[in-house]
């Protein structure tokens, strides 16, 4: 049978897309106020007994307390120009605000990654997005309930203060939670049974050589399923690139394909990112070039 690259069906956008594992890097050179459970919490908080119900919601408080009222986070200006927000706003989750050039609250925001979703917002409304507030809260701590009860002491605090939702927030306004269908992940066979026709370097060097931007992860690009491959992929987001993934741990559809794609880059870790045929590096070497400023020229070139 032919060898062929199939497209795989994307799962649902779920408005909080945890991956099964995160990274703890941070990347940001502003003063965010960061919250960390490991500092913070109690002693009661940090034992090795399997956290309670109780303790998870108490956790939740203190990472709201630990991220300060809305009306007295910093407000940023967000840059301008094609060189991406990863190297000064963090590839972190959290909360955010996002104000008009008037300094108007437009939308409160609750993210995996807050350099993505910006990015995504500027792109989609950039007349709405002149400046934001950010409320960083580390990997470790940022489930479901603390990102959640995080969001929602900043819009008590607004509704309190002006009587009114932000225009974002309001029921039926789509203006910033519309997403734009993503790309699904590549797939370079049918399934593992099936012989291919021409050997599987021989696809990876047409992928890689067809495609502008090609990044080999670790998981698909909705959900990663490690911290490196999920900084990278945010990276990848925060500079507006559009990229094709492939799940490396797809046994199915990609078999094989973690050794054989070592052997084509001579790189033995992953996620890989290809830019125009070319082995870029994996995500120590992205992570930097973003930080330089250097990842906005090379997808330009």
């Amino acid at each position: 049978m032919a060898a062929v690259m199939k497209l795989s069906h994307s799962p649902a956008f779920s408005p909080f897309p945890f991956p099964k594992s995160s990274s703890k890097l941070l990347s940001t050179t502003l003063s965010f106020p960061l919250f960390s459970s490991s500092f913070s919490s109690p002693p009661s908080l940090i034992s090795r007994r399997p956290p309670t119900s109780f303790n998870l919601r108490k956790r939740a408080l203190l990472v709201v307390s630990a991220i300060g009222k809305l009306s007295e986070t910093e407000l940023v200006s967000i840059p301008t120009g094609s060189d991406g927000l990863e190297s000064i706003i963090p590839s972190s989750p959290g909360i955010y605000g996002v104000y008009d050039k008037n300094g108007d609250l437009q939308f409160i925001g609750v993210t995996r990654n807050i350099a993505a979703s910006i990015a995504s917002h500027c792109k989609s409304v950039p007349d709405l997005c002149s400046s934001i507030k950010v409320g960083l809260v580390e990997e470790a701590s940022a489930d479901r309930e603390t990102l959640t009860n995080a969001w929602k002491s900043w819009m008590e605090e607004h509704i309190a203060v002006t009587g009114k939702i932000p225009p974002g927030n309001e029921t039926g306004n789509q203006t910033f939670v519309r997403r734009p269908m993503q790309k699904p992940d590549i797939q370079l066979m049918p399934g593992r049974h099936v012989q291919l026709t021409v050997p599987l370097e021989e696809l990876i060097d047409r992928l890689v050589k067809e495609k502008q931007v090609v990044a080999f992860i670790k998981g698909s690009r909705y959900a990663p399923q490690c911290g490196f491959s999920q900084r990278v992929v945010g990276i990848l987001q925060s500079h507006g690139v559009d990229f094709e993934s492939v799940d490396v741990l797809d046994e199915e559809h990609n078999y094989g394909l973690r050794e054989t794609l070592k052997t084509y880059s001579n790189w033995p870790t992953f996620p890989q990112v290809f830019v125009k045929g070319e082995f870029v590096g994996g995500c120590d070497i992205i992570s930097s070039m973003a930080e330089k400023g250097e990842l906005a020229s090379l997808f330009q070139k």
